[in-house]
């Protein structure tokens, strides 16, 4: 890797990070279609990498959750045991396909595109999603019987959707629980879900690296760039109008996801 090039990526690691930490949204969702569009990265060794990223990222955000007493471990062992083992299918159908084949790389760019739609979709109408999930009676009493049993299947949509594509615990996992919780405070939904992507994206990224769909050298220059990157966006967050900020990412999100789809 040249010095120019890894400047490039250390650059795009310092950007991405830095919306990261200024709204909260993955850094899936932004990272990979950068290095698949931009870079020209295989779609495999981009998603690979980026699982990597994220379950190293995403430790300290936990860890701190954790410690603040955010994390509701019943709720990350439910999601856990359906994304988990979902993970470990799907990457044994890229392994069957062959990573690096034509098709496997389509499905990975089509599942790309549509995680970042729902994505965009999910920060679009997050307040109005959760004034729905409230619900009435009948929902709540739904809930009391299934909530779990519901948590593991969107577990195991998630591990399905991250290990294609590296996008999916974070805004949708949070809109989802939102849907099957709506009581539980928004710190604890989003801390549950940090705790549960850790082991999710280190389950994937390690499949992927077995695969040999890891580069090493642009993970080191990713992070060099987005841990920065996403300190200076935590502490100017509160700073910024989060009513103007979700829309305009949320449109961005949707030109990238439209190209890769179409």
């Amino acid at each position: 890797m040249g010095v120019a090039v890894q400047i490039a990526y250390t650059v795009s690691g310092l950007a991405v990070g830095f919306i990261v930490g200024l709204t909260g949204v993955g850094g899936g969702s932004l990272m990979t279609p950068l290095l698949v569009i931009v870079f020209g990265i295989n779609p495999a060794t981009a998603v690979g990498t980026d699982l990597l990223y994220a379950s190293i990222t995403k430790s300290a955000g936990a860890w701190v959750h954790a410690k603040r007493g955010n994390v509701d471990w019943k709720l990350v062992g439910a999601l856990g045991s359906g994304s988990v083992p979902a993970a470990i299918v799907t990457l044994a159908v890229l392994h069957f396909l062959g990573v690096d084949s034509k098709s496997a790389s389509g499905v990975i760019t089509f599942s790309l595109g549509i995680a970042i739609l729902l994505t965009a979709f999910a920060l679009l109408f997050k307040s109005r999603l959760q004034r729905l999930a409230r619900g009435g009676e009948r929902a709540r009493q739904w809930r009391e019987q299934h909530a779990y049993k519901a948590t593991a299947l969107t577990g195991a949509i998630i591990g399905v959707l991250v290990s294609l594509s590296s996008v999916g615990a974070g805004a949708l996992g949070v809109t989802a629980l939102f849907w099957l919780f709506p009581a539980m405070a928004t710190v604890r939904i989003v801390g549950s879900d940090i705790a549960h992507a850790v082991p999710l994206t280190a389950v994937a990224g390690l499949g992927h690296f077995a695969m040999g769909s890891v580069d090493l050298d642009l993970l080191g220059a990713l992070l060099l760039g987005s841990l920065p990157g996403i300190y200076i966006g935590s502490h100017l967050s509160h700073r910024v109008p989060e009513h103007w900020l979700r829309p305009m990412l949320a449109s961005i999100l949707i030109l990238v996801g439209g190209k890769l789809v179409w």
